[in-house]
């Protein structure tokens, strides 16, 4: 068995000697191809393989920064950030292309296949590869636009629910939500509804024990556009939920927000600012700690947020205050943000987190909860913070390019379509 094996391991090691040394010919394209820095997927390297995907930024005549945002309709918009470095330095641009909310996967990376293409075609016309290019058009464009008949309101609705369970413990949750969503220039309305409900029941040495959580909720926001920094809108929630001892609450807040940065640039970076007044109400199914079984009082919260996405990486942070005013020690200071940041050449670090001062839960049952209600996950528990953590690095070495796709015995890069920068 053991000289068998050598025997393998020997002719393994001529083939790969061999087929190197004498079968390959040389690629006289490769070497003029232009270097492309980006987090590129099987199916866009075998899409598009006349680039060199090298590992680092530095290496590369164009890196590619990519974001994307959410689109009226559903979908996602998702755009392309190219910028030129070395020789292409100055050669700036952005693609954009937004996706149907009914689209397939293979339509989506197809689409944005096809943008990216477009995006590198102009640094591929510097290279002597530009006589192997093609340009074609293939739909024809009508002289007219036609009217929309929805006036720009698209609707969702979806219901799902699962069954498990085994000799012990059965589960059911049943989930269900509406959405209509109407986005243009001027205006941006969200209205959602959502049900769930979830029951669990557990045989442990004879003793059936059962635990049941329901909520509904229906959201509103409606916004409107002052200037390409400004804007105005406020939102309505209606909501019940046994976890939180509400049998009905409702909250109205309108607000006015500033962007420090155009609206325009929110795919790249954004600074806003957020001002809400306005009023709660609450009744609850059991007597609080504060012996209310119903109350109403005027709210008020500011919250920042601050984006940006750069070639050494992105940060996303959010800030938020919110106090009662009958009652200001009564409130409630969060923050949470995720930062990645590239550190030297192959060596990147991630760090997110989030934290919370709690100051603000009014409607806590009186009692507190059970040992089997804190298990089960049944009852809101008082807290004064909360808090979580998440990190990680990633350090990379070895041949700048990395060009050849090969799925043999299986490829867990294939399929997806994830670009970052």
């Amino acid at each position: 068995m053991k000289s068998s094996f050598t025997v393998f391991l020997f002719f393994m090691f001529c083939s790969t000697s061999f087929s190197s040394g004498y079968g390959a010919e040389p690629d006289s394209l490769r070497k003029d191809a232009l270097n492309v820095f980006m987090n590129a997927s099987d199916y866009i390297k075998r899409e598009i393989p006349y680039v060199n995907y090298v590992r680092d930024l530095k290496d590369a005549g164009v890196y590619i920064i990519s974001t994307s945002q959410n689109t009226g309709s559903g979908g996602r918009e998702y755009s392309y950030f190219f910028v030129g470095q070395h020789e292409y330095k100055g050669m700036n641009d952005t693609i954009t292309v937004a996706t149907n909310p009914d689209a397939t996967e293979d339509e989506i990376r197809s689409d944005q296949v096809n943008a990216l293409k477009i995006g590198l075609a102009r640094y591929v016309a510097k290279t002597p590869l530009w006589k192997y290019m093609k340009i074609t058009f293939t739909e024809p464009i009508s002289e007219t636009v036609s009217t929309d008949k929805w006036n720009s309101w698209v609707f969702r609705a979806r219901v799902n629910g699962f069954f498990d369970g085994e000799q012990s413990i059965k589960s059911k949750n049943l989930n269900g939500n509406f959405s209509a969503n109407r986005v243009t220039e001027n205006w941006k309305i969200d209205l959602r509804a959502r049900y769930n409900y979830r029951h669990d029941k557990f045989d442990i040495d004879d003793e059936l024990i059962e635990s049941s959580n329901n909520s509904q909720s229906f959201d509103a926001l409606v916004v409107r556009s002052i200037s390409d920094h400004w804007s105005y809108g406020g939102s309505l929630e209606l909501e019940s939920s046994s976890y939180n001892n509400l049998k009905f609450a409702t909250e109205l807040m309108p607000g006015i927000e500033y962007d420090i940065f155009p609206y325009r640039e929110s795919t790249r970076r954004q600074l806003r600012l957020l001002y809400s007044i306005g009023y709660r109400f609450s009744a609850y199914n059991d007597s609080t700690i504060y012996d209310r079984i119903r109350e109403g009082h005027f709210r008020q919260s500011i919250e920042a947020a601050y984006e940006v996405v750069q070639k050494w990486g992105s940060i996303d942070l959010n800030l938020e205050y919110s106090n009662y005013l009958n009652d200001w020690s009564k409130n409630n200071l969060s923050i949470d943000g995720y930062v990645d940041v590239r550190l030297a050449k192959g060596l990147s670090v991630n760090f997110g987190g989030g934290a919370s001062l709690i100051h603000d839960q009014l409607g806590l049952v009186k009692g507190g909860a059970t040992q089997e209600e804190v298990l089960l996950r049944r009852k809101e528990l008082a807290t004064q913070f909360q808090y979580f953590t998440s990190f990680g690095f990633t350090f990379t070495f070895g041949s700048i390019y990395n060009n050849v796709v090969n799925p043999r015995f299986g490829n867990g890069g294939g399929g997806g379509m994830i670009i970052m920068y």
